[in-house]
């Protein structure tokens, strides 16, 4: 299983790279799938608190919330 955000604001492989580094603070065995066309992050495995992870993008700069 995995967790989905959609993310806005990235751009780059910068963006990318701050998003997975942000992602990682709260998960630092994620792996993190990102799609800069669409702003669709895959986070697996599964995370136990989502809402963490989302703040932590956010507080990289980049607003973030559950895909549905």
């Amino acid at each position: 299983m995995s967790t989905v955000f959609q993310v806005e604001k990235m751009s780059c492989n910068h963006c990318a790279r701050a998003v997975t580094k942000a992602v990682q603070t709260v998960q630092p065995d994620a792996e993190v799938k990102i799609d800069l066309a669409t702003g669709r992050v895959e986070v697996s495995p599964d995370l136990p608190q989502p809402a963490v992870a989302a703040k932590a993008i956010e507080e990289a700069g980049y607003p973030a919330r559950l895909a549905q």
